[in-house]
Parts: structure tokens; C-alpha cells; sequence
């Protein structure tokens, strides 16, 4: 078994990142809004603005109180979709039950779209002519890609279909030729399904709900779950310890997937602010 270290990855591709916007004429940077008190948000934001520090990229944080009205958010997202200073606009959620999400993250243009979320990005994805992908599934591909993993006829199975990492994290490996199967709340005989699974990647926020027997030896298995296990302690979908034991490659929690999940929108956002 080898590990799928994502710490190191993030920590080199920040480095090289950071050496690209120090010959840059152009400065990238990327504009945060956060709304309400929500402390896992606050937590998520803190870390985005250091790792902006950490390469040298602008950040512009905007903190707007949890009574602020549909109108004042879209009329800040306007703003900053205007603004010739940033490149990348990246709004937090959740948002306060009060507040529209998909009407504001409407008024964020797809250039500058740099989570991957817009309808048009998420479209461009499924043609896989896209500039840029959700941060999550971008950074499991950039894994693979670094353990010289080839996706090619390999059967893989994603568990989970949200539109932020499960259905991104199927085009990704469909466009890198793998034959992919999704699987979610609904799916029948899952065990059985997952157990052909050649790359098993789940994102389905259950503790350690993905045993042993669940997985085939050799299998590549890329954990995006972040729970907590019965003792408080930080965990995956995947049981590490058993697990571990028969895969080929495995991601560990936490400095697995997370890491890269930031350094993707870093890249994203220099994207968005260096390429036509």
C-alpha cells in the first residue's frame, strides 16, 4: 500500500504556483464572501486567505452580517464581477436559510467562477473542453496524476452525486477514459458494486462506512469524506485501518484530499487571471 499524500502534493504545487505569480505581470486575485456566523465557514475562509499569503496571490475578504438582504449580496457579487482586480470570486456556503443561493452564485461570471460550480463551466466540463473544474474532484485528479495512476479502461466507482463533488468527480475520470459508475442513497447492492471498482473514490460524508469487504484488492481508493468518528476524532468514508490493508494506493484523513482542495482554487484563480 502506498499513500496518496496530498499534504506533499499541495505543498509543491503551492511552491510552484507562488514562483509562477512572483514572474506574473499580472497579481491574481480572489475575492471571499462570507455571510453569517457559520464557524466551519469561518474556519474554511481563514485557511483560503493564508494559502493566498502563502503564494503571494491578493485576497479580498468581504464578512457580511447574517440579516444582510438578497439585493446587498448580489449588489457586492456585481461588484467584484466588475472589478479589474479580481480574478476569481468564490462565495461560501451555506448561505443563511434567508438568501437565494442559486441567485447569487448566478451573479458570479463563469471566468471568474473558480469553485466550478456555474452552469456553464459544469456544461463546458461535461464537453470536456473546460477552463477549470470543482477544486475537489480537480485535486483527486491531480493525485492520480501524481502516482502515475492511468485512469484508461479502469472500472471506477464514485459514490455520491452532488453537484459540488460526486458528478464533477465522474466527468473528470470519464474524460481521463475510465468507465465510470455512480453510485448514491439509492443504489442497490453497493458492496457489490463497489467491489469491482479498479479506483473507488467516495464522497458521501459517513464514517468509516466503507469496509474491507467493500473493496478489491489493489483497488485505488480516494477518500473525500471528513467526519468524525464516535470518540470525536477526525475521520473518512473509509475504514483506513482495514482498508489500508488491501489497496494498492489510499488518500488518509485528514492530508489526503483536503489539501488539494485549496491549492486547486489557487490554480483555478491564476488561471482565471492569466489565460484568454
Amino acid at each position: 500500500m502506498k499513500l496518496l499524500d496530498g499534504k506533499a502534493l499541495a505543498q509543491k504545487m503551492r511552491a510552484e504556483i507562488k514562483a509562477e505569480i512572483e514572474a506574473a505581470a499580472v497579481i491574481p486575485g480572489l475575492a471571499v464572501v462570507i455571510v453569517g456566523d457559520d464557524p466551519a465557514s469561518k474556519i474554511y475562509v481563514r485557511n483560503k486567505v493564508r494559502a493566498c499569503e502563502e503564494v503571494g496571490m491578493r485576497s479580498f475578504v468581504y464578512e457580511l452580517p447574517k440579516e444582510t438582504s438578497q439585493s446587498d449580496l448580489e449588489g457586492l457579487l456585481d461588484r467584484l464581477a466588475a472589478s479589474d482586480e479580481v480574478h476569481g470570486i468564490l462565495l461560501q456556503l451555506p448561505l443563511p436559510k434567508t438568501l437565494d443561493a442559486q441567485s447569487a452564485m448566478s451573479r458570479i461570471p463563469a471566468k471568474k467562477d473558480v469553485d466550478g460550480f456555474d452552469p456553464e463551466n459544469l456544461g463546458a466540463l461535461v464537453l470536456n473542453k473546460h477552463r477549470y473544474a470543482a477544486c475537489t474532484p480537480s485535486g483527486v485528479m491531480e493525485l492520480l496524476k501524481s502516482a502515475e495512476i492511468d485512469c484508461t479502461g479502469k472500472s471506477a466507482v464514485v459514490l455520491g452525486r452532488s453537484n459540488t463533488v460526486g458528478k464533477p468527480m465522474a466527468l473528470l475520470l470519464l474524460n481521463a477514459n475510465a468507465t465510470v459508475t455512480v453510485c448514491h442513497s439509492k443504489t442497490q447492492n453497493l458492496g457489490e458494486i463497489c467491489k469491482r471498482a479498479d479506483i473507488l473514490v467516495s464522497a458521501i460524508g459517513s464514517p468509516k462506512c466503507i469496509t474491507k469487504e467493500m473493496v478489491k484488492e489493489g483497488a485505488v481508493v480516494v477518500d473525500v469524506g471528513i467526519n468524525r468518528d464516535a470518540a470525536g476524532k477526525l475521520c473518512g468514508d473509509v475504514d483506513f485501518e482495514e482498508v489500508s490493508k488491501i489497496a494498492s494506493y489510499i488518500t488518509p484523513v485528514p492530508g489526503g484530499v483536503g489539501p488539494m482542495t485549496i491549492t486547486m482554487l489557487l490554480k483555478n484563480t491564476c488561471i482565471a487571471a492569466w489565460k484568454e
